[in-house]
């Protein structure tokens, strides 16, 4: 476009242009030469220095002198600067977009409007849907497959992500072992299937996507060390942990040494022979330091016996 002048109107800057796109036929694409009238419109741009900016383009209107085009006339198109009915310019579009991605829809309303780039939260959150339902799908390699909670303790979907590229590839309604499996059997380039312990999601990907390895993703794996290392630690009583009882109350059920995992009664016994223990110690007219010392227990678990 060659831009004709700048005025300052009471809401900002009005920048008024003259458009030099290509005439061409957007259904044919034949170049015409006949222009027959001129067409006005108005696009938001970018602020200057806090203040609004409105494009004023005129643009020509040319006939199409192709016989077998059904068009008969067409405003010429600038698609480096605009759609051809958006009202705002490409940037500008962009700019919402972000902010209704970080932000969303009401919070991105609020900061476009001190940006001088006046939208509705409506309008961000069409042209997030917008720029989605126009994103180049790729195919997915490595899946990553989870719940989805439409209603918190009522109503759960399945949702799958693209791991590689970091975006939601597909939220299903439902969460079921036939509609994951269907969903693999329609993208068989899938290579990984990442779960989590669920059998359906398990059972879906064998059934579907039989050719893919399932791995487990790195919440879960932290998920599995920490419930081991709980259950080997509930394994000792925690009145015993650090006491100094001596190797055979602390031995498990056959006696052995190297019996990991101790009765129940076994466990009763020290906590018992533990707390004879420490009344014995204070009996005898020990503080609670010097119990402490002794038993490598400290007061806690015993004082309010």
């Amino acid at each position: 476009m060659r831009v004709v002048r700048a005025e300052q109107v009471d809401d900002g800057w009005l920048v008024s242009a003259i458009g030099e796109g290509d005439p061409r036929c957007p259904d044919c694409g034949e170049h015409s030469r006949s222009l027959h009238s001129w067409h006005n419109r108005r696009l938001q741009d970018l602020p200057i220095q806090g203040e609004r900016v409105a494009l004023k383009l005129r643009l020509g209107r040319w006939r199409c002198r192709n016989r077998r085009c059904e068009r008969k006339t067409f405003v010429e198109r600038l698609p480096a600067l605009a759609a051809p009915v958006a009202r705002r310019t490409h940037r500008v579009i962009e700019l919402l977009q972000l902010l209704g991605h970080t932000a969303g829809g009401r919070p991105g309303e609020m900061l476009a409007a001190r940006l001088a780039i006046p939208a509705s939260d409506n309008t961000i959150l069409r042209q997030l849907k917008r720029r989605a339902a126009t994103r180049a799908k790729a195919p997915v390699r490595v899946a990553g497959i989870d719940d989805w909670s439409w209603r918190k303790g009522w109503t759960y979907g399945t949702i799958i992500v693209d791991l590689e590229r970091r975006e939601v590839v597909d939220v299903i309604a439902e969460r079921s072992m036939e509609a994951a499996a269907d969903w693999f059997a329609r993208h068989p380039e899938v290579e990984v299937v990442c779960r989590d312990r669920c059998g359906l999601y398990a059972q879906g990907a064998r059934e579907g996507a039989p050719q893919a390895r399932q791995v487990a993703d790195r919440f879960h794996l932290l998920q599995n060390l920490r419930e081991s290392i709980e259950q080997q630690m509930t394994r000792i009583s925690r009145f015993a942990g650090r006491s100094l009882l001596s190797p055979t109350d602390s031995r498990g059920a056959s006696g052995l040494e190297d019996d990991l995992q101790p009765s129940r009664r076994t466990q009763r016994d020290a906590r018992h022979a533990l707390f004879d223990r420490v009344h014995a110690l204070y009996a005898a007219g020990k503080t609670l330091r010097d119990i402490t010392a002794a038993t490598g227990v400290s007061s806690a678990p015993w004082a309010t016996r």
